[in-house]
């Protein structure tokens, strides 16, 4: 679009350098085999000429759109560029138009310019001619063959002369008393010469006859001039001689000048293309500098976060202690923002791809919420989640860059938020849709925390998938899930709202920055959820706070994946949840949407919950209940409001309950909910901190009924005595040309009791792994000089678990020729991936 606005612009200002031409357009050649490319980058489909031509209709119905699609042939000419007076011939295929194609393929063959017969033009109907420029990719010599010239061919360049408007223009120029009568006509064919302008009515004047030069020897004009009347002296007749003579000589003057100004117009049309080229070349190369200096920079800051990992584990003081705690949350910051550069370098190149794998969406916002909750507590924001039981518990998609995008959001949320809430929905689109399990009123009663927020669906308001047109009709295992951001923090400026979205852009002032941050972190995310074919929008009211809304499409994903991470997690989930199957729970909390998600977390563990607003509703649901309940769960805010009512409530508790169910305290801060809970003497209540988690939830109602020894460890985090003895017994060789990654691998395989061997070439290794060997395993650096950890592997460690380190952000586990078990991960997370591993695939892989 930029480039027909400046080719328009161009023209338009030279017009007056081509007096009698109506228009001046450029069409490109595509071969067949790159039509659809063309088109999709076009945003426009190549239109026939030739339906037009059988049937001409008036300028007012005429309309490019309703054109049907140029029929399949070897190549085509659509017009891409053209002045604005004819912009409708854009997408025109001049090759589907008789004149037009002869007029193209002489002109390529010939090198020179070629002039059509006179023909109808597009939209007005009125006789004209067009002269056709080849234009060549490179220069060609003059004696080219017509064949190297049709390889050379890049477009076409064309002139369009309305005929009638060109003689009247000249006949303006010699206006007398008597009026001239003119007839133009092609006498290509002396037999049947062709009228372009005028009567064909004959007169017994005189009449002067001129040949008229085009620029094509192949056509031949005529000019015939003549009085409508006989003139009545002779010096007439010699005065109009005069007339014509200089009438053709103008013409042909005015077209030599046309045909150097187009030969001009072709050149720069090359210099135009030739600086876009290099343009996007800066730009392929800017992106891989960013990319390669991030690549260059996480290799020595992972050494050092690995060495500072290891420094803690040695005998510190208090004060060492809290310097290296420093460093090293110092040098995670770092590496978050340089992933966060490589990720915009990877949207600026193209290169940023969404993996297709089976995850727990649940889990992933537990994971999530674990990430923020020491933020939210330290700041008393109430920090939840809840997730419509409509959403399937497994989906296939990119867990990785969907937690990315709900961790930036919270992450900013986290950040502008001193007090109030943070709260994570999730539902289907069809629920919004539908207004299911979306509030119906908007107050400040029915919020988390009871602080007004921004309205959320005035953030999806635009989005497409929720009008008529936008409708999908989403494939039978496609999900489509909507997801909200809500806050109540510092809200964004008006003025700054426009600009939310654009890299590297702070919404404060740049000198007086209350907060950090790139300013890329939201550009990222609205890449990411285009990636995942979804929308993305927030609506904010300063003072108030905003809510940011992204909808994405998920793939339902099989309870039966044969993938072992997945039916780790679904086995997790279930023996935690068969401990408190069919076990009740009592929730007094009088704001509905904080008991909705309570709630939400107490029945992931199987325990049937019923929700009373205070203390009477719940004496009453417990005296009348026909079975027991085994916990009553007591917000906060409630029990502070009301010491005596809760004494009462206790007290009654224990009469009226068949069995005296077990009290818990859900509170947002662990330090005022142990003061309260010490002081009022009242009763020793079990506070379960906030965010609710299921993992949180079930260990803490575990430890409190007396199960504490049954619950599963999370994360696959074992006790620390079989962690020092993982490895032990085990021979594994390391292999890196980075002497701090040497002693990040060699210091964490120790920790687990492993005999370490380290080598530094991949030729060494390969000595090393030479049958027969002791090894049981070989850590390996993919990039290395002279030989690289892939090539590596296929030379000589079919017989050995091959595991590879790398500085790139690489996940997952793939075979080589199924002959290798072979993980992929990175020095960041080498701890717990190398408990995950060597538990798992390494055991059994041995066994």
């Amino acid at each position: 679009m930029n480039l027909q606005m400046t080719f328009a612009r161009y023209t338009e200002r030279t017009a007056f350098e081509r007096p009698l031409t109506s228009g001046v357009a450029y069409a490109v050649r595509v071969l067949h085999s790159e039509r659809e490319q063309f088109e999709k980058h076009q945003g426009w489909t190549i239109k026939r000429m030739d339906t037009l031509e059988k049937n001409p209709v008036h300028k007012d119905d005429y309309n490019p759109d309703l054109f049907e699609p140029s029929p399949i042939q070897e190549e085509y000419a659509p017009v891409i560029f053209a002045q604005d007076i004819i912009s409708h011939v854009i997408s025109i295929d001049l090759l589907s138009g008789k004149e037009d194609r002869e007029n193209v393929l002489r002109a390529r063959k010939s090198g020179k310019g070629v002039l059509t017969a006179p023909f109808p033009l597009l939209k007005t109907n009125r006789l004209g001619v067009i002269l056709t420029f080849a234009v060549y990719k490179r220069d060609l010599p003059s004696n080219a063959t017509p064949n190297e010239r049709i390889q050379a061919t890049n477009g076409y360049l064309g002139g369009v002369f309305d005929v009638e408007s060109l003689v009247e223009k000249l006949l303006q120029q010699l206006a007398s008393k008597q009026k001239i009568l003119v007839n133009v006509l092609d006498t290509t064919n002396q037999s049947y010469p062709i009228s372009m302008y005028g009567s064909n009515a004959s007169d017994d004047g005189l009449e002067l006859v001129s040949h008229l030069n085009f620029g094509d020897p192949f056509r031949k004009h005529e000019m015939r001039c003549r009085f409508k009347q006989k003139p009545p002296w002779p010096w007439l007749a010699i005065t109009t001689s005069i007339g014509i003579l200089v009438i053709a000589l103008l013409v042909g003057h005015i077209f030599h000048a046309t045909v150097n100004r187009i030969a001009k117009v072709e050149d720069d049309c090359h210099k135009m293309m030739e600086l876009k080229k290099q343009a996007e070349a800066a730009d392929v190369a800017k992106s891989q500098f960013l990319a390669t200096v991030s690549h260059e920079i996480r290799t020595p800051m992972n050494g050092v976060l690995g060495m500072l990992h290891m420094l803690i584990d040695t005998d510190l003081d208090v004060t060492q202690l809290d310097y290296v705690r420093t460093a090293q949350a110092s040098g995670k910051a770092l590496v978050a923002l340089i992933n966060e550069v490589l990720d915009q370098a990877k949207i600026e190149s193209g290169k940023l791809e969404l993996e297709e794998v089976q995850f727990d969406l649940r889990a992933v916002l537990d994971d999530v919420l674990s990430l923020f909750s020491g933020k939210a507590q330290d700041k008393g924001v109430e920090l939840a989640v809840f997730i419509s039981d409509r959403v399937p518990e497994m989906l296939i998609g990119d867990p990785g860059r969907f937690r990315q995008i709900i961790t930036n959001l919270m992450g900013n949320s986290i950040k502008f938020t001193e007090k109030g809430h943070i709260h994570v929905t999730v539902h289907l689109v069809e629920e919004v849709i539908d207004s299911i399990e979306v509030e119906t009123e908007f107050s400040s009663n029915n919020t988390l925390s009871g602080f007004p927020v921004a309205d959320r669906r005035q953030s999806w308001k635009g989005f497409r998938t929720f009008s008529q047109e936008g409708s999908i009709h989403p494939f039978s295992d496609s999900i489509n899930i909507i997801v909200s951001v809500e806050d109540t923090g510092e809200g964004i400026p008006i003025e700054a709202q426009s600009r939310v979205f654009t890299p590297f852009m702070q919404v404060g002032p740049s000198i007086s920055r209350t907060h950090g941050g790139t300013g890329i972190g939201l550009s990222i995310s609205k890449c990411l959820v285009n990636l995942m074919k979804g929308e993305i929008g927030f609506v904010s009211i300063p003072k108030i706070g905003s809510t940011f809304t992204f909808t994405a499409v998920f793939t339902s994903g099989s309870s039966s994946s044969k993938e072992y991470k997945s039916q780790q997690i679904n086995n997790q989930t279930n023996s935690v949840s068969s401990e408190f199957r069919g076990k009740r729970a009592l929730v007094v909390d009088p704001r509905s949407v904080r008991a909705k998600v309570s709630r939400y977390h107490i029945q992931r563990l199987g325990i049937h919950v019923e929700v009373v607003s205070n203390w009477k509703q719940g004496l009453s649901s417990i005296s009348r209940g026909s079975s027991a309940f085994n916990m009553v769960l007591i917000e906060q805010e409630v029990w502070d409001q009301d010491l005596n009512g809760s004494a009462h409530f206790i007290d009654n508790l224990e009469k009226i309950a068949i069995t005296t169910p077990k009290v818990f305290l859900l509170s947002n801060s662990i330090s005022s909910s142990r003061a309260n809970t010490t002081t009022s003497g009242v009763c020793n209540l079990t506070v379960i901190p906030k965010p609710l988690r299921a993992s949180m939830l079930a260990a803490s109602l575990q430890r409190a009924m007396g199960d504490g020894n049954k619950g599963n460890p999370r994360n696959g985090e074992v006790p620390s005595l079989s962690l020092r003895n993982l490895l032990l017994g085990r021979k594994i060789l390391i292999v890196d040309d980075n002497n701090v990654n040497l002693k990040v691998a060699a210091g964490a395989l120790r920790k687990y009791g492993a005999d370490v061997v380290s080598a530094s070439r991949g030729m060494e290794a390969i000595e090393l792994l030479t049958p027969p060997h002791r090894f049981d395993a070989c850590f390996m650096d993919i990039q290395m000089p002279e030989m690289d950890g892939l090539i590596g592997v296929e030379v000589a460690f079919y017989n050995v678990l091959c595991l590879h380190f790398t500085g790139l952000k690489l996940q997952g586990e793939f075979g080589i020729r199924n002959k290798i078990s072979m993980t992929v991960f990175t020095l960041e997370n080498y701890q717990s991936k190398l408990i995950t591993t060597f538990q798992t695939g390494m055991y059994q892989f041995w066994l």
